[in-house]
């Protein structure tokens, strides 16, 4: 029996694609394409036939097409990958104590003490196994002693296979490795490296962690560490959130409906925001109108998942010109996103445009360094104060606060 921790990474292989091909066996073996199907489109996933070309997730589609001609390319479907995702997300749930769900298609184990009853590496085996019978998807898998080291492990074993690195032995099999498979080193932070003549990890392995230090300062030391295969990031037992909303009721009942469209709509751009610090995706909407004689109303619409506001507000405020009754006061007004599910940006970019993309990952890293309210659209400048929130920490909902002049 053995002390030591046992973390397991799971991660589906090119999940979209092997989503499509069991609906679909014709895309079997040949180059597939999941993504914005224009040239101004992004590729979500691709194939590994694909990738033999040259052609990456992220990558604008018009290059992918150059790149790869002959390429099957869809448009994909995210609601069908959310099923595949949540049917392996069952079969793991009935098997080990404690996981996290780190995305649509990865997953964080603790197999800690379970050597005493059957093995680690043998019960990830197993689990694999059974994903594959039950779902049909590809998985593969890294076993080791931190996350950081059984990621970087499961994306040596892909496709389809797993691995494990035994204690002491991280930091000879991180040592060969580009340094671009480090977690958190981007392709910003990869150039900065280059230009430093770092390319593999074994020579940040060998530097100073002062040195690492004054070159990119806190990042730097988080690379240090990860480099080293040192990692006491712990898995976070995972909870799945339904819903988030947030409501307004005014101190003095209002008939103002550019006030009433302003509020709205910081309300939901603060709740897009949340929903992308929290990865998740929505794919309901609902508007809730409160009268001044109590009456409420709401109203909600289906859409497509997502977390960007390009796609959000605008049924938000249809939504609302749907609700609004113009001959009465209006004394509270809501907006509720339910239908949650993991995903990042990925899972958007069947239907965004790459400079919409940009812009979006560009506002939201300034309010994270500056805050919330840091960028803000034109239409929602009316509400001047809307708190710091976070719903996926445990945090309490946001509060709106009424403007008094």
């Amino acid at each position: 029996m053995s002390n030591e921790k046992a973390i397991v990474h799971m991660d589906l292989d090119t999940f979209f694609v092997s989503c499509e091909r069991l609906i679909d066996n014709r895309l079997i073996g040949k180059p597939v394409l999941i993504g914005g199907t224009s040239d101004r489109g992004v590729v979500a996933s691709c194939s590994y036939e694909a990738r033999r070309f040259g052609v990456h997730s992220a990558m604008p589609m018009r290059m992918a097409k150059q790149l790869c001609p002959e390429a099957i390319i869809l448009r994909g479907n995210a609601g069908i990958y959310t099923k595949f995702s949540e049917q392996v997300t069952d079969v793991i749930k009935e098997s080990v104590p404690v996981y996290e769900k780190a995305s649509i298609d990865e997953f964080y184990m603790d197999l800690t003490g379970m050597d005493r009853f059957f093995g680690c590496m043998q019960m990830a085996t197993e689990l694999r196994e059974k994903i594959i019978k039950e779902t049909g998807l590809p998985i593969s898998f890294g076993l080791s002693i931190n996350k950081t080291v059984s990621k970087v492990a499961t994306g040596e074993a892909k496709p389809n296979n797993r691995i494990r690195i035994l204690q002491g032995s991280e930091k000879p099999f991180l040592a060969p490795l580009s340094v671009r498979k480090i977690p958190m080193v981007g392709e910003v932070t990869y150039k900065s490296l280059c230009d430093l003549g770092i390319k593999q990890i074994k020579t940040i392995q060998e530097m100073p962690m002062e040195v690492m230090y004054k070159v990119l300062g806190k990042n730097g030391l988080g690379i240090w560490n990860k480099a080293n295969g040192i990692d006491e990031t712990p898995v976070v037992q995972y909870h799945e959130r339904k819903s988030i909303s947030t409501e307004r009721t005014f101190d003095k009942d209002t008939t103002d409906v550019l006030k009433l469209r302003s509020i709205v709509v910081a309300m939901a751009e603060n709740l897009a925001y949340q929903l992308r610090r929290g990865n998740k995706l929505t794919a309901c909407i609902t508007m809730k109108i409160r009268y001044s004689d109590f009456q409420t109303h709401t109203q909600q619409k289906r859409i497509p998942y997502s977390s960007l506001d390009s796609v959000l507000l605008p049924v938000i405020l249809d939504l609302f010109k749907n609700l609004y009754n113009r001959r009465m006061l209006v004394r509270l007004v809501g907006v509720r996103f339910s239908h949650l599910v993991e995903g990042g940006h990925q899972i958007n970019l069947f239907e965004d445009e790459e400079k919409q993309l940009n812009l979006s990952v560009a506002i939201d890293k300034m309010r994270e360094r500056f805050g919330d309210r840091a960028i803000i659209s034109a239409a929602g400048m009316e509400a001047k104060t809307i708190s710091r929130w976070n719903p996926f920490t445990g945090e309490p909902p946001p509060l709106l606060p009424n403007r008094r002049r």
